[in-house]
């Protein structure tokens, strides 16, 4: 038995919402990776999900944090920003406010877990990678693309620092044992939808974001009942629905690195 206000889905031959976007529910936006952006990086990716545009820019560093000094182990973090007119209305930058946001701590720290999720840090050396993730542009599913992203400039960097035989007798697969990516989906006017642009993302009766790797693992699931409780069964056409748009965004990722 369903629990009480739990919201039911119906399925996908049955549906009759139209999307404000148009597309199926099951159907991404369409999703580019531009690299080599930066002159200046050692792996730079310019990501675009439908209106969303992420700038991504590793760096490669020789050091570690104090915390890992003397232990060969290396390091990877990220930080995320969003420009002041990403959005419809200019937001005042966080420096000049003297803190960083709530939100943008969170997202900081799920797009480091995630990238670390995917790298073995002793055949990393005693490095730091940062990968900077600038919104650019935001319709909805920020924290997804910078992930997607991300990993794209990553992979890049790992490839510079391999050129110049940082690794030794490794290989840069054997630093990056998978890839990494993430999607967004929700419970949209009583349906489960793939892949949230802002309109639906803040009318969603849930929203939930799914961090996966290549070969299928989880990293990380993000959701939340936004009004009612959304039930089991819901979840698993969330799920679904993610494990497609992984699997989607993990091919493109694929052919962008080539």
């Amino acid at each position: 038995m369903l629990p009480t206000n739990a919201y039911i889905i119906r399925s996908e031959g049955n549906s009759k919402l139209i999307r404000p976007s148009k597309r199926q529910n099951d159907e991404m936006r369409p999703v580019s990776f531009e690299r080599g952006v930066s002159m200046h990086a050692e792996g730079s990716c310019l990501i675009k999900c439908g209106n969303t545009h992420v700038l991504c820019m590793a760096s490669v560093e020789e050091r570690v944090p104090p915390w890992l000094k003397g232990r060969g182990k290396g390091w990877v973090s990220a930080e995320y920003s969003m420009l002041p007119r990403s959005t419809s209305e200019r937001m005042r930058r966080e420096s000049t406010m003297g803190k960083v946001g709530g939100r943008t701590q969170e997202i900081t720290r799920l797009v480091g877990r995630s990238l670390r999720a995917v790298v073995d840090m002793k055949a990393l050396g005693e490095r730091m990678i940062m990968v900077d993730c600038d919104v650019l542009q935001a319709d909805g599913g920020t924290r997804c693309a910078s992930i997607t992203g991300a990993w794209v400039a990553l992979n890049d960097a790992l490839h510079w620092m391999a050129a110049r035989d940082m690794f030794g007798d490794k290989q840069v697969s054997d630093v990056m044992r998978d890839s990494v990516a993430a999607v967004s989906c929700g419970i949209y006017k009583g349906e489960a939808v793939l892949d949230l642009d802002y309109p639906e993302d803040s009318n969603a009766q849930a929203d939930t974001n799914f961090v996966m790797t290549g070969k299928g693992g989880i990293v990380e699931i993000q959701g939340t009942a936004e009004a009612e409780p959304f039930s089991e069964e819901a979840f698993g056409e969330l799920m679904t629905l993610a494990k497609k748009g992984v699997k989607e965004l993990t091919d493109l990722q694929g052919l962008a690195v080539g």
